[in-house]
């Protein structure tokens, strides 16, 4: 069920004042600059290329605000899978203490207006409550939940998701009227067009995006699937982040630039708002084609990091002089820089059916800030269920293989303890991840799925594992 213009005036004033009455009378609870809750990726609520519901532009159909909310539950138990020795940062099985569930639970709102010709306004308010098994997010390079990224926090906590203005600029080439949704409000556009995003948001908003694999709510859940894995990008301790995002669209190519800031020390809630000592840099082109009169899309992303960062090279020197363990975060320096690369590529088969694939690759030489993964190759296969008459349903399958550096497995060898894992051992082989889902329609906007994942050699060690994660979760559109 949506909300615009021309929905109940009655019903708009009651959901945003639940919403508001809602963070008002929730305990106060500030977030500390400092996190020591690890920063992981975010979900994308934000459109590619809007999604268009005609092919001509239509008058009277413009909204000037709208109102959009979800909320989502997943619980997940895994195996109590093989495991001679642990360390730190390890996976734990039952009989080590980690046999307890895993579930997150959010909502978020998603308010929007027109403040004038071609600029938007919008303010995400959410509440998140969850927490990984063992209580920290640990032990794969693959995490099994998307929802995991907003950390471990039980009582819920209420905050802002995305604050951002959008100023669109015209350029041509006929019109289409785009439909409204989540952080979209339906109106017309020209086709060709440059937009300017600035404020609070989550970078893959904007890119790395796919038709069927992009949101662990209603997707593949798992961060090698619906994400380049490898894809370092600016985020807080939530997964969001600040700044600026240019695109141009032009006919079947979009464009798309940012500036984004990333945390002052790695991991952490503190932004450098600044971006001038702090920050990543991303340039993604894509091409949208048809091919055998179906719809696809090829993209390529291109990375950098520029930030206070240790590397893993300099640890294991630094460990060899002093004849201790590697510790990355004892070598950390400013203006210290990275990069890397993805493709991603989507294709329509039929009206039911869509394959996905992407590569992505950093060199992995310094401490990461998304996940701890430097190569990563993913793809699957989606589809509707028209053809057993239940066509809101949907299947997934897809499978990823996740590598790291030679630096960051010689660190980990050593007993060196990385953002997300670390065993005190390795006896490394690439992290294989298999995952499928069964999404089901029960109720108007309503989806309840059972989610299933298949990880051999956790955190890239073949001593460890495999690990089976079962799960189910609830998302409802409002």
């Amino acid at each position: 069920m949506f909300f615009s213009n021309g929905s109940s005036r009655t019903a708009l004033i009651g959901i945003v004042g639940t919403l508001y009455l809602g963070v008002l009378s929730s305990p106060a609870k500030a977030e500390a600059p400092v996190s020591d809750l690890p920063i992981i990726l975010a979900e994308a609520p934000v459109s590619d290329s809007p999604k268009v519901d005609g092919a001509y532009a239509l008058e009277g159909e413009t909204e000037q605000w709208s109102v959009h909310g979800q909320s989502t539950y997943i619980v997940q138990q895994k195996n109590n899978f093989n495991s001679p020795y642990y360390g730190q940062n390890s996976l734990l099985n039952k009989s080590e203490g980690g046999g307890g569930k895993s579930y997150t639970l959010s909502a978020t709102a998603f308010l929007g207006a027109r403040l004038w010709e071609g600029a938007e306004v919008y303010w995400n308010p959410e509440m998140f409550e969850g927490t990984p098994f063992n209580g920290q997010l640990v032990g794969l390079g693959g995490f099994q939940n998307g929802e995991l990224q907003k950390g471990s926090y039980a009582p819920p906590i209420y905050y802002t998701a995305r604050a951002f203005i959008r100023q669109t600029f015209g350029l041509g080439g006929g019109k289409e009227h785009i439909e409204g949704g989540p952080n979209q409000l339906a109106g017309n556009l020209d086709k060709n067009r440059i937009v300017l995003t600035y404020g609070k948001f989550a970078t893959l908003d904007f890119f790395d995006q796919n038709s069927y694999s992009h949101d662990p709510r209603a997707q593949f859940q798992n961060f090698a699937l619906f994400s380049m894995g490898a894809y370092g990008y600016a985020a807080d301790s939530k997964g969001y982040t600040y700044g600026v995002v240019a695109e141009w669209y032009q006919d079947d190519w979009i464009l798309k630039a940012a500036r984004l800031a990333m945390p002052t020390i790695p991991n952490t809630a503190q932004l450098d708002y600044s971006m001038s000592q702090d920050y990543g840099n991303q340039i993604e082109l894509t091409h949208e084609h048809e091919l055998w009169g179906k719809p696809g899309a090829v993209r390529a992303l291109y990375y950098q990091q520029h930030a206070f960062m240790g590397n893993y090279q300099n640890a294991i020197n630094q460990a060899q002089q002093t004849n201790s363990t590697p510790d990355v975060t004892s070598v950390r320096k400013a203006a210290q820089s990275s990069w890397g690369y993805g493709l991603n590529i989507e294709q329509a088969i039929n009206e039911d059916v869509g394959i996905f694939g992407r590569w992505s690759w950093n060199p992995g030489t310094t401490e990461a800030q998304t996940v701890d993964i430097s190569r990563s190759l993913s793809g699957g296969v989606s589809i509707k269920g028209s053809s057993w008459s239940r066509p809101k349903d949907t299947v997934g399958i897809g499978y990823a293989i996740n590598g790291i550096s030679s630096s960051q497995i010689s660190y980990l060898q050593q007993g060196g303890m990385a953002a997300f894992i670390g065993d005190g051992a390795l006896s490394y082989k690439k992290e294989q991840i298999l995952e499928t889902f069964y999404s089901a329609k029960v109720y108007k906007e309503l989806f309840i799925s059972a989610d299933y994942q298949r990880i051999a050699n956790p955190a890239y060690n073949s001593a460890r594992g495999p690990v089976n994660f079962f799960g189910l979760r609830a998302h409802i559109e409002m």
